[in-house]
């Protein structure tokens, strides 16, 4: 079959206890208005960005999302050919990245040379960037500007294949992202809590009413309904269709197992998810966030009355759209679907499988 329709669904259930995992610019939780009452929110960047850690945790090859990628080639080329000079190096890098469109300011404060706005680039493209550029002289005609292009249309690396890249300098360069993640909401209404702390220096006397530090960080605790979907086919185009399957497979681990770490050391919120849910489906991905408009009551039971209400959601679901090729669960909490796995490398195997099929079909 062909893989132009092919999505894979990821919902998930998650317990976070006091935290303040994603900051708004006061420094407090992120929340967002819904169904008439206040959420946490952690937006979708900030768990893109856990994801891609968790991938560098794992030994996968990440690119490097930066506006100094003159700089960075520059480097590149200099390790590769130690009588290019920091000037010789940087003109070479400037040059070379010109003939693929980019364009280049340099910053007021710091003196770098930067880019307008924030360019992913895989370790292969940057390699293969120095090498070209070491070996042809001419950057400026349109067989250089041709060659250049295709290295950094070329090569993609898995975060940047999931997440996309947007150029303005040249949209030939964009890639599509095939993944899309949602803001993570909480299922219930929230209210802003406030931990009060003072510290006392330790040489003062015990009995001292003196204090050397005080203040106060805002925070909250939530079950957040999280959501993430991968277009099969365009990841496959991404990734000129290498490893898709083992490479989903990848994102839906990082996917479950990350989790952003802002305020860790304070709260230690560090949690798994309570609940997971994965369909493929072969004609449209479902956010099925509508389940919580009508926020769950947080005063018991919660989190079995999100399940509740986040299963009652995909069956309604199902009278718009076909039968999924496969729809599996995990999770340690009442369910009224047969289809659970046993852990999560059940779970993952279940996926593999179900796509290899569809793939092969």
């Amino acid at each position: 079959m062909s893989n132009t329709n092919l999505y894979l669904d990821l919902n998930i259930l998650q317990k976070v206890p006091s935290s303040n995992i994603n900051q708004d610019g006061t420094g407090a939780p992120k929340t967002a208005y819904y169904g008439g009452v206040t959420r946490a929110r952690v937006s979708a960047q900030s768990w893109q960005k856990a994801v891609r850690d968790f991938f560098k945790a794992e030994n996968s090859a990440v690119g490097t999302k930066t506006k100094e990628i003159a700089e960075l080639l520059a480097h590149e080329l200099s390790a590769l050919d130690g009588s290019l000079d920091e000037k010789a190096a940087m003109d070479k890098a400037i040059a070379t990245l010109g003939a693929a469109g980019l364009k280049f300011n340099r910053d007021s404060d710091s003196g770098k040379i930067l880019t307008s706005t924030f360019l992913t680039v895989s370790p292969v493209q940057l390699e293969k960037l120095a090498q070209y550029a070491l070996t042809h002289d001419n950057l400026t005609d349109q067989t250089a500007k041709n060659d250049v292009t295709r290295i950094l249309e070329s090569d993609n690396s898995l975060d940047l294949a999931l997440f996309g890249r947007m150029v303005p300098d040249n949209s030939v360069l964009n890639v599509n992202a095939a993944a899309q993640m949602a803001n993570a909401i909480s299922t219930h209404e929230i209210k802003p809590e406030y931990d009060y702390f003072t510290a006392i220096e330790d040489s003062h006397p015990e009995d001292s009413s003196n204090v050397d530090m005080l203040g106060a960080v805002e925070y909250n605790a939530a079950i957040l309904y999280r959501y993430a979907n991968v277009s099969v086919g365009t990841l496959a185009n991404n990734l000129n269709n290498e490893d898709i399957v083992k490479n989903i497979v990848a994102f839906v681990k990082a996917f479950i197992l990350s989790m952003p770490t802002s305020s860790q050391m304070t709260f230690a919120n560090k949690t798994l998810p309570n609940y997971i849910m994965i369909t493929l489906r072969e004609d449209t991905p479902i956010n099925l966030a509508s389940a919580f408009e009508e926020p769950i009551p947080s005063k018991k039971d919660c989190i079995a009355r999100s399940i509740k209400k986040l299963e009652d959601e995909y069956v309604v679901t199902k009278r718009f759209v076909e039968e999924p090729l496969m729809n599996v669960i995990l999770t340690n909490h009442p369910s009224k679907f047969n289809n659970q796995a046993e852990n999560l490398s059940k779970l993952l195997d279940r996926v593999t499988e179900a796509l290899t099929k569809a793939m092969q079909d």
